[in-house]
């Protein structure tokens, strides 16, 4: 089996002003990822999973160090490729494993529903499938933003950094993978988030461009802000 290679990930929320700044900054030295379209973006829209415990969004809530969250991801609205993730934390480092999935299976887990045509190479499949059952794992929220990203590689540095803005929760989960979701912004206006992705080191031209005034790393959690209204009002 292969062994998992797990990531550095800091995350900071940054002011209008602040993304403009850095933006311009990390444009200077890294390079537009290739799946971008003109605007130099793409849109991201995923359906993560929990159980009838909602031990996923408790988790994050308690700051348990070691734990995992399952999600279906498509870009730009299109069914073209559709991918079933799992996210694992582990000592503040992430792991992300994924297998590509078909229309028909995204539609089934859309519905709380196990596929029956899961293939041996399915594997992060065959895991939520298992959860599934015994877990009662299902369809919790939608989470759509649009992402600016970066790539920097040189020698043995693999830096990601993206600015993700226009973050929408919504609770219609059966609205997946229609065109347009109905959904509430969990960031005031102009605010943007930016990821900083790596492996065993952080170059110093990279480290330079996080030196910021009011800067700060933060524990900000996407799926978790998103699920934090709709969980309470369960209550």
């Amino acid at each position: 089996m292969e062994e998992k290679r797990y990531r550095h990930e800091y995350k900071y929320p940054l002011t209008h002003g602040q993304a403009l700044i850095e933006n311009a900054k990390i444009n200077a030295v890294a390079s537009r990822d290739s799946h971008t379209g003109a605007e130099g973006s793409y849109q991201i829209r995923s359906l993560y999973f929990d159980d009838y415990q909602n031990s996923c969004y408790m988790s994050n809530e308690n700051g348990v160090d070691e734990r995992e969250k399952f999600r279906i991801r498509i870009y730009n609205h299109s069914t073209e490729r559709i991918t079933l993730e799992c996210k694992e934390k582990y000592r503040g480092m992430t792991h992300k494993s994924s297998s590509p999935i078909t229309l028909s299976q995204c539609e089934k887990l859309m519905r709380g529903e196990i596929p029956s045509d899961i293939t041996k190479e399915q594997r992060v499949l065959h895991r939520l499938a298992y959860l599934m059952a015994v877990r009662l794992m299902r369809p919790a929220v939608i989470v759509e933003y649009e992402r600016i990203p970066y790539v920097y590689r040189m020698q043995d540095a693999n830096v990601r950094v993206t600015f993700d803005r226009k973050i929408l929760s919504g609770s219609d989960v059966r609205a997946f993978l229609d065109e347009r979701i109905a959904g509430r912004g969990i960031l005031p206006v102009g605010t943007e988030l930016m990821e900083v992705k790596f492996d065993s080191f952080l170059p110093d031209e990279i480290y330079q461009i996080l030196q910021l005034e009011g800067l700060k790393a933060s524990t900000f959690s996407k799926y978790y802000l998103c699920r934090k209204f709709q969980v309470r009002q369960k209550r």
